[in-house]
This record gives C-alpha cells, sequence and structure tokens, in this order.
C-alpha cells in the first residue's frame, strides 16, 4: 500500500522508480510462440487461442454491419450522448494538427516541399478484456479519420459469451470503423502482422495493452510493421505541495491503479504530511471500487517520495518519464514550463487526469515504462507518411552542381557526382571518366 520514501539520494531513484514487470526472456518466448502460431494456422489458431484466454467460443471472427447497427440499441442515450461529445472535442482538438506545408525556394531555381499522406492500412487494438475501453476507439479512430488512412482494421477481444461489449461496436461506429474482428490479446497483433484468412495485415498498429501485447507489438517490428509506441501497463504521477486535496490526490492515484494488477501510481511531493493524508484516502476510497482487488496489486508496486523542494522533485518527475503528470502544486504552469520527459500533463487541482483519459480532446494513448523521455503520444501525425518532393530548373542544377560534385567526390561517390555533371550543358564540367 503505496510505501513512503523521505529524501531518497538521487543514487537510490533508479530502483524505486523501477516498474513492475514480468522475467522478460520468458515473456518474449511465450509470446513469440503464440505470434508464430498464428502467422502458420491463421483463423484456426486464432480460435484456439480466443478459448483458451477469453475463454469464449468463436462462430465469427469478423462482426457483422448489421450487429454493428444495431449495438447503438443497446447502448444508453446517457452514454450516446457522453460518447459523442468526447468525440467532439477530440476531434476539435486532433483537427488543428493538420496544416500543408508551403513550398520553400531553399536557393533561386531550387525548390522543396512536403506532403502529407494517410498510412494507407492501420490496425486498433482495443483493450476489452477486463475493462470496455471504448474510449480508446475515439483516441485513435478518430485521427486515423482525419488523416485519411483508406483501411482501419480494429481487434478487441470478446466476452466469455463470445461478444463485443456494445459501446465498442458504438463507438466504432461513431468514428466510421467498420471492419470489427473479435480478437484480443497477443493473437491479435500477431493477425494485424501477418494476416491470416479473415483478418488481413496492416502497415502499423496502434493501441495500448499489457506487458504480452506491448512485447506481440515489438515483436511485429522485428517483422516489418510499424507501431505507435511501447505503450503497456497504464501509470501515473502526482506532483503535489501543500496546497493539494489529499482526497483528490487519492483519487487519482486510484483511477490508474484500478486499470490492472501491473499498472503503477507514484506521489512525489515537498509536504512530509501528505502521504499519511493520502494513504488514509486511499484505504477509505479502495472500499468503494468494484475494482478493488486490482488496484490493491497496483499499489504494491507503488510509492510516495518526500523530497525537500520543487526542484528535486522536477528532477524526481524527469527522471520517471510518467505516462500521466499531474502537477497539483500551487503555480503549476511555471513548473510545468520545466517537464520534459511525460505523456500528458494537468495542471491545477481541478484537472484530473480523467479528464484526458475520456474528453478534454488530447489523446490517452500515449507512452509508458519511461518511453516517454523519446516518445510522444498519439496524434494525427502518427497515422500519416510525410514525403519529401523537390524540383530543379535548368539554372537551379547549374547552380548546385559544383556542391553536390565536390562533396560526392570526398566521399568517393563518382557516379552521384556524375548524375549532376551530366546534366550540365558546360563541358567543362563533365567529369573524366
Amino acid at each position: 500500500m503505496l510505501t513512503t520514501f523521505i529524501n531518497p539520494q538521487p543514487s537510490e531513484w533508479n530502483s524505486l522508480l523501477q516498474r513492475p514487470t514480468v522475467e522478460a526472456s520468458n515473456l518474449f518466448e511465450q509470446v513469440r510462440s503464440i505470434m508464430q502460431e498464428v502467422k502458420l494456422g491463421g483463423d484456426d489458431a486464432l480460435r484456439k487461442f480466443t478459448q483458451t484466454f477469453d475463454g469464449a467460443t468463436l462462430q465469427a471472427i469478423e462482426i457483422s454491419k448489421e450487429a454493428i447497427s444495431a449495438a447503438a440499441n443497446e447502448v444508453s442515450p446517457a452514454l450516446q450522448q457522453a460518447i459523442r461529445q468526447a468525440a467532439t472535442n477530440i476531434r476539435r482538438f486532433h483537427s488543428t494538427q493538420l496544416h500543408e506545408e508551403a513550398p520553400i525556394e531553399t536557393q533561386p531555381g531550387i525548390t522543396c516541399w512536403r506532403k502529407v499522406r494517410g498510412i494507407e492500412k492501420v490496425g486498433l487494438y482495443i483493450p476489452g478484456g477486463t475493462a470496455p475501453l471504448f474510449s480508446t476507439i475515439l483516441m485513435l479512430g478518430i485521427p486515423a479519420q482525419l488523416a485519411g488512412c483508406s483501411e482501419v482494421i480494429m481487434c478487441t477481444p470478446p466476452g466469455k459469451d463470445g461478444k463485443v461489449h456494445p459501446a465498442i461496436l458504438f463507438a466504432a461506429a461513431e468514428v466510421g470503423i467498420q471492419r470489427i474482428f473479435t480478437v484480443g490479446g497477443v493473437q491479435a497483433i500477431a493477425a494485424l502482422t501477418y494476416g491470416t484468412e479473415s483478418i488481413p495485415a496492416v502497415y502499423k498498429i496502434f493501441g495500448p495493452g499489457n506487458q504480452y501485447v506491448t512485447a506481440a507489438k515489438q515483436l511485429a517490428q522485428l517483422a516489418g510493421i510499424a507501431i505507435d509506441m511501447p505503450a503497456g501497463p497504464s501509470e501515473v504521477c502526482v506532483w503535489a505541495d501543500e496546497t493539494a486535496h489529499p482526497d483528490w490526490v487519492a483519487a487519482d492515484l486510484l483511477s490508474q491503479a484500478e486499470h490492472g494488477a501491473d499498472s503503477q501510481v507514484l506521489l512525489v511531493t515537498t509536504d512530509p504530511t501528505l502521504p499519511n493524508k493520502v494513504k488514509q484516502a486511499v484505504t477509505q476510497q479502495l472500499l468503494q471500487l468494484p475494482r478493488m482487488e486490482l488496484a490493491q496489486k497496483a499499489l504494491e508496486n507503488s510509492r510516495a517520495i518526500v523530497v525537500n523542494t520543487q526542484q528535486a522533485a522536477l528532477a524526481l518527475v524527469n527522471a520517471y518519464a510518467p505516462e500521466h503528470l499531474i502537477i497539483a502544486c500551487k503555480q503549476p504552469e511555471q513548473l510545468a514550463e520545466g517537464v520534459v520527459n511525460a505523456g500528458s500533463v494537468f495542471l491545477g487541482n481541478y484537472t484530473p487526469e480523467s479528464v484526458g483519459d475520456y474528453a478534454s480532446g488530447t489523446n490517452h494513448t500515449l507512452p509508458t515504462n519511461g518511453f516517454a523521455r523519446a516518445y510522444s503520444g498519439v496524434s494525427v501525425d502518427s497515422f500519416v507518411k510525410k514525403i519529401t518532393f523537390q524540383q530543379l530548373t535548368k539554372e537551379g542544377i547549374a547552380s548546385l552542381a559544383p556542391t553536390v560534385i565536390e562533396m560526392a567526390m570526398a566521399e568517393g561517390l563518382q557516379a552521384h557526382a556524375q548524375a549532376v555533371a551530366i546534366r550540365l550543358n558546360n563541358p567543362t564540367t563533365q567529369l573524366e571518366s
């Protein structure tokens, strides 16, 4: 239950900030075996693993358009409205990421520009094992739609009855996803990587998941399929001072702890009295949660760390590189200027991480496990390629030729130099054969 550490030395930070993991070699061995079986066995392997891992017997792997349309009848009007409101905000925020770049003349006669093209075939993985994460459909489907991806394939695990939660189907319909497959876990990533009789292979795979799904995505990369990022178990760091509300901090920590037993939460504070207050609040609120057991297990992997200064707190936060960072301090905007490693940042006591998970507009598919040091969260950019173009006039090639020829010859690449020189009319610039 949220172990507290008082002013640990920087030399101790690495061990304190370790994420919960399973033994890596065994993990990849298991995942590789499943992926290979799907590669060779196709749909039959998908049915086998769905029965093994989800306890469900699949009749049809792809969900019919009629079933997708009918799902709306099983979703309450209030939830339908909430999904539509969230979709509006997410679409509004992500649409600002679309822009055309103007051509630039780098020197007379030489024009360069870049064009955006949507990735043609993308696969969206939507977790649904312990919770139907229909919000993730909005986070992935909307930017895919805005990017102009021509083929969007979605995989999500079934319940034990072999069906998919109607809210997942409703959200998919709202963002225009028409091909949905009742397959989850490693086997879904394998299907999107290699293709099966029912599920087409894609060029890039998106979506969060547990450590097994993350490992599968990493193996997909080795098979030549791009992925969004190594997005594994969820995590949150709350950076708080004496102005933070203990009950609110506890609620924020539990909001991530309830994701799963391998999730992690971290409290960093300059107030030595806060951890105990937060622990008391966590104990009380935990009893009210239907997912109490999962949250309790996650709390076993979690820490409260007290430091003397906000400078030390900032250094600790950046060292951790959290998926979600809540700054529950006075002057949070000023403190946020120093944050360089985080997936998404939530400023002030009135900005819980839950708003970003659902409906503020930002994306909740974010780098975990410290990958926020080098990765960004999903955006429209994740679903596009940017292709460069250039065009030279006769004057342009003439003016640039000496530079290119000099550099190519210095690198020992004479054919590169010749490809430029052969285009010039002046025979004195021709290379000797």
